[in-house]
């Protein structure tokens, strides 16, 4: 994908002295009080920020926080709370700045926070008004938050288009080089892992990795409604009958170029769905009326595992039961093991897959962790993302 690189720019001397805006993602979890929970998106923006600053640009960083109603500011949509961790994390004061699309009082070497993006009129639907405005403000416009860029937003679509150039940040790139990597020109055998409670959720990423990958492994409810699709009993587990139509076409074409979907042999099944229900391993052709299945058994986990540590590329989206549950978080566990001990590449997105990597403690053994739920997820489905659009028209002049 060919797209201007901020790194490119700062090392070609472009950036000394220009007006830089960055759109960051820092859309973090706050308390009742306000206070930052988890700060993993606002240290992940400290590249891009400390680039500029660095090369001797006067720096403006914004984002959106939360879902708040154009026009009208209340308290709890504020960044104030973001400025204050980045101060901390640059060791330097970073103003907050409210009511900022007509002009921005900001120099060389500093760098200032932009309050909330959503609450300019118009951000949503991207128009060309305030987009003009935004990109008035700077010499380079720098895309750096992933998580948006499904989104063609006045300040991540809009802004791109106007600005005298329009370029992606360092957590931005690197996104589009692992996603390349992964999707556009893999290591085979590509095996992908997608995983959730709804065929219904998944159906359109499922038909479009079937094209593409040489394993597809499937979990959670989705497996369920596989698993009916293969003719097995499932009890009284989560399923979507009406769409055994759309399995069975998933898996003939896979097998129509040579592909599969791995079938569990066996299940880790409950009566009630709670944390305390007494666990049974059993064969997938034996589930009861009155079974839940919550888990893939262990000696499906290893068939599994044996093929992503045979594998060129992994691609991760998903839980493959019920993990947050101990007894059935052996699937899951195994699965993030064998991603962990596989020389392939891989790459992992997703909320709750992220919860799995820290729960399993194998962060550093994946080869790359998306930033992006919404945006990941359109990208297996094969759709080009607005920010990459964009972009790339900007970069083709």
């Amino acid at each position: 994908m060919n797209v201007i690189r901020f790194t490119d720019l700062v090392a070609q001397g472009k950036v000394q002295g220009q007006r830089v805006f960055i759109r960051a993602d820092l859309n973090v979890p706050q308390d009742s009080t306000g206070r930052i929970t988890e700060d993993t998106r606002v240290r992940a923006s400290l590249p891009a920020i400390q680039l500029a600053l660095d090369a001797g640009a006067a720096v403006m960083v914004t984002s959106h926080l939360g879902r708040p109603t154009e026009g009208e500011f209340k308290p709890a949509d504020t960044l104030k709370p973001v400025a204050d961790r980045l101060s901390e994390l640059l060791g330097r004061e970073v103003p907050l700045v409210s009511n900022w699309t007509d002009g921005v009082d900001v120099q060389p070497g500093q760098v200032v926070l932009l309050e909330n993006a959503r609450l300019n009129k118009g951000e949503k639907k991207n128009d060309e008004t305030l987009a003009r405005k935004l990109a008035a403000l700077t010499d380079i416009f720098v895309h750096d938050a992933f998580g948006t860029a499904h989104r063609a937003e006045a300040s991540t679509y809009g802004i791109a288009q106007y600005a005298k150039i329009a370029c992606a940040g360092p957590l931005l790139a690197a996104e589009i080089d692992a996603l390349t990597q992964a999707l556009a020109a893999p290591k085979r055998p590509l095996v992908a892992i997608v995983a959730g409670s709804k065929v219904s959720t998944k159906l359109t990423i499922l038909e479009a990795l079937a094209g593409k990958v040489d394993q597809l492994i499937v979990g959670g409810g989705i497996a369920n409604t596989f698993l009916l699709a293969a003719g097995l009993p499932i009890g009284k587990s989560l399923a979507e009958p009406d769409l055994i139509g759309a399995a069975k076409a998933v898996i003939a074409a896979l097998e129509k170029r040579g592909a599969a979907v791995p079938i569990p042999v066996d299940v880790v099944t409950a009566k009630t769905f709670a944390a305390d229900a007494p666990a049974t391993v059993k064969a997938a052709s034996e589930v009861a009326e009155d079974d839940l299945i919550l888990d893939i058994g262990p000696k499906t986990a290893e068939l599994l595992a044996q093929q992503l540590k045979a594998a060129g590329t992994i691609v991760w989206n998903g839980p493959v039961g019920v993990f947050e549950f101990d007894a059935f978080a052996n699937g899951t566990r195994v699965i993030a093991q064998a991603i962990a001990e596989s020389p392939a590449f891989s790459i992992a997105g997703g909320g709750d897959t992220l919860a799995a990597i820290a729960k399993y403690g194998i962060e550093d053994k994946v080869s790359y962790i998306s930033t992006g739920g919404g945006a990941f997820l359109e990208v297996l489905e094969g759709k080009t993302l607005p920010a990459f659009e964009i972009l790339e028209k900007r970069a083709a002049g």
